[in-house]
């Protein structure tokens, strides 16, 4: 299992968020905010079996749209492995 971290612009946050969902994954998302010019991000944390890691990728480059701001990204992404998952 991984765990995506990705964190996009707040524009993009609902376009993706129900992308996802509608793919059934499982979105928990977070207001966020950093980077050089601080502006509104959302911070989204997917939980992901390990064969469905591109489809998630996929779909967050799909509906995350080009910022026109010089130099800003459309979204940051990490990727780790989880040793444990449980759910009480």
């Amino acid at each position: 299992m991984k765990l995506i971290i990705a964190i996009i612009r707040d524009v993009d946050n609902e376009a993706v968020c129900q992308a996802l969902v509608s793919q059934d994954f499982r979105v928990t998302q977070v207001a966020s905010t950093g980077g050089f010019l601080r502006k509104g991000s959302t911070t989204l944390m997917i939980g992901v079996e390990d064969d469905r890691v591109q489809e998630a990728l996929t779909i967050i480059r799909e509906h995350t749209t080009q910022p026109q701001e010089t130099g800003m990204k459309r979204a940051t992404i990490f990727v780790l492995n989880v040793a444990q998952f449980t759910q009480l």
